[in-house]
């Protein structure tokens, strides 16, 4: 497959390549391809259910170790 930049893309891909050595022009794209397919969902594709209930599946186990969110308010009023 040959694939064609436009001129701003080259430049891009140049800049990158020039901070991080390490890596080549195909892992680059790859990763990049990569983080587009898993941030797709994110973009506006959900339906409002599907968010809440996304939202809902990520805040499960997730605790303030005991605390009351009136104690932490409390706390920032300190400082």
């Amino acid at each position: 497959m040959t694939i064609e930049l436009t001129e701003r893309s080259e430049k891009l891909l140049e800049e990158f390549m020039a901070r991080h050595p390490e890596r080549s022009a195909p892992e680059i794209i790859e990763k990049v391809l990569l983080d587009a397919a898993g941030n797709e969902r994110t973009c506006g594709t959900m339906t409002p259910q599907e968010a809440v209930d996304d939202i809902r599946e990520l805040r499960k186990g997730v605790t303030l170790g005991g605390l009351k969110i009136k104690d932490l308010i409390n706390e920032g009023r300190r400082y």
